[in-house]
């Protein structure tokens, strides 16, 4: 099976697929948008998910994350508290570049439904580097009137392929999570980012048509509320030799939920997030 490089995102393939069936914040998409285009979430939504990554409880956390080399509380470290604490001050985690919305397919296209966009935004992610070079993608979501932070995660490909979108020419960089694969929406083409995204779509892209068509093949029986899902059986999906695609059942028995609510459940109590570490991350 395609390794899932983070343990949030496991709990989303756990729930419903990890398609995304409800929106982050977002701004009205604009009438004349292309078709499949997903609505932007506000610039006023993104400076305040970034002021709360910038509170002083959170970037404590994140020295905390990179004293502890990712490594979640539950586990023990070969270093003591006092040795924690002083490696997580001399972190001195900064925040770098933009924060961006997360975009991932979105449940309704795979439906085939009319008008559906390719992908919603689920989360907001903001990069952050340690003062030894680690890097961290900080994870928001809006609650209520504001912003909280609900996971850290090493590595930023969350930030790194939205720029690389913009640097190739702009679009909407999302996410594909049952392969891991990153795309970009272009012109009315979906493009790949990364690998996996090339394995899937080809190194030249297909439409947006077309897209849907092979998305709705490999997932349009596995939605929240199908059969499969009803089974407990939405632990993951890998595709067979043919490209058509086989679920991979573990026996999982989460509800569909969004991805506001998988990552909030997840988070620590009194500290207000978790702290998941991605496994071996892969380049495109």
């Amino acid at each position: 099976m395609t390794s899932i490089r983070n343990a949030a995102v496991a709990v989303l393939l756990a729930a419903g697929l990890g398609l995304a069936v409800t929106p982050a914040a977002q701004a009205d998409t604009a009438a004349d948008s292309p078709a499949g285009t997903p609505a932007p979430v506000t610039a006023a939504d993104l400076a305040q998910a970034r002021g709360a990554v910038q509170d002083p409880a959170v970037l404590d956390r994140l020295g905390h994350f990179f004293a502890r080399k990712g490594v979640p509380p539950t586990q023990q470290l070969t270093i003591g508290a006092a040795e924690e604490a002083r490696a997580a001050s001399a972190a001195a985690p900064s925040l770098s570049g933009d924060t961006v919305p997360v975009y991932t397919l979105d449940a309704g296209f795979v439906a085939g439904a009319a008008g559906a966009p390719v992908a919603t935004a689920e989360y907001t992610a903001s990069k952050a580097v340690s003062a030894d070079g680690q890097v961290a993608s900080v994870w928001t979501v809006k609650q209520g009137d504001g912003w909280r932070v609900v996971n850290i995660a090493s590595g930023g490909d969350e930030t790194d392929y939205a720029a690389r979108a913009a640097a190739g020419g702009g679009g909407t960089a999302f996410r594909e999570p049952q392969l891991n694969a990153w795309y970009v929406l272009r012109d009315g083409r979906v493009l790949p980012l990364d690998d996996e995204a090339r394995r899937s779509v080809g190194g030249s892209g297909v439409s947006l048509a077309a897209y849907q068509r092979l998305v709705h093949q490999r997932y349009g029986d596995k939605l929240p509320g199908s059969a499969y899902d009803r089974a407990g059986k939405g632990g993951g999906y890998q595709p067979d030799a043919t490209g058509q695609g086989a679920a991979a059942a573990d026996g999982g028995t989460l509800p569909a939920v969004t991805a506001a609510a998988a990552l909030g459940a997840t988070a620590l109590v009194g500290a207000g997030l978790a702290l998941r570490r991605r496994a071996g991350a892969r380049r495109g």
